[in-house]
């Protein structure tokens, strides 16, 4: 059984589906491997668009647990190490340069959540969850959360969210900003996306992709304006801007 099994919806739009379902996704070595490979593929292959979801009742679980921190007495170090090269399946995905999308079914708890928050956008399905629970475990966010929070919520909100260890619901996770929704099918709401985004040409897609982190990040305008207008110069000498082009001059 693949851990992470892919389907292409024609040959611009990937699903990738977290498929450990007994164990509700929950991020092993080995799933995180898989995942990995999964989106070194997706670039090889020149994908378009990624959807990601997960297979059951569940989007992502969280962490394996018992795997990734049974051995209490592990120097620090070597944790540190550890964890490091455990979260690059998330970083993996933050780092696709096509656009990428969580089709969030059921709940994306902790590594869950920082796997969803490293797509682009996420679309909730009216059952799904957003657990920060860190701190309610006795552990520090890592993989990325506290910054992926405070960009989508903003500091004081992320900060509450990540202390008090909340888990949100779908209509809160949509009101905070984190996602789209809530719908009855994610998946099918996310590939219609998926779809329609798909039709933008992959260089053009990656530039808009970077320049909107770039501003996401904290920027200022003229830097943003730099790079958009870098980008808007380059995209300049594709062949459907050529025909729109050409339509106004008849």
């Amino acid at each position: 059984m693949a851990l992470v099994e892919t389907t292409d919806h024609d040959a611009r739009v990937r699903e990738l589906r977290l498929n450990d379902p007994d164990r509700r996704n929950a991020m092993s070595t080995a799933l995180g491997d898989a995942l990995r490979t999964a989106a070194a593929q997706c670039i090889a292959d020149e994908v378009r668009v990624v959807v990601l979801t997960g297979a059951g009742t569940a989007f992502c679980a969280g962490a394996d647990l018992p795997e990734l921190f049974g051995d209490t007495e592990q120097p620090q170090p070597q944790m540190r190490e550890r964890l490091t090269e455990y979260y690059r399946a998330f970083l993996d995905v933050y780092e696709l340069p096509m656009p990428t999308i969580a089709a969030v079914n059921g709940p994306a708890v902790g590594a869950g959540l920082n796997l969803a928050l490293a797509c682009d956008m996420r679309v909730a399905g009216h059952d799904a969850t957003f657990g920060a629970t860190f701190a309610r475990i006795g552990l520090h966010p890592g993989g990325g959360c506290t910054w992926f929070l405070v960009q989508q919520m903003g500091y004081a909100r992320a900060v509450q969210t990540l202390l008090r260890g909340e888990t949100l619901d779908a209509s809160r996770a949509v009101a905070d900003g984190i996602a789209d929704g809530p719908h009855r099918n994610p998946l099918e709401h996310a590939l219609t996306i998926a779809d329609e985004i798909a039709s933008a040409e992959p260089p053009l897609a990656a530039q808009i992709k970077s320049t909107a982190r770039l501003a996401a990040s904290g920027a200022n305008f003229a830097a943003v304006l730099d790079a958009e207008t870098a980008a808007q110069a380059a995209s300049t000498r594709s062949e459907r801007l050529r025909s729109w082009v050409d339509r106004f001059r008849r």
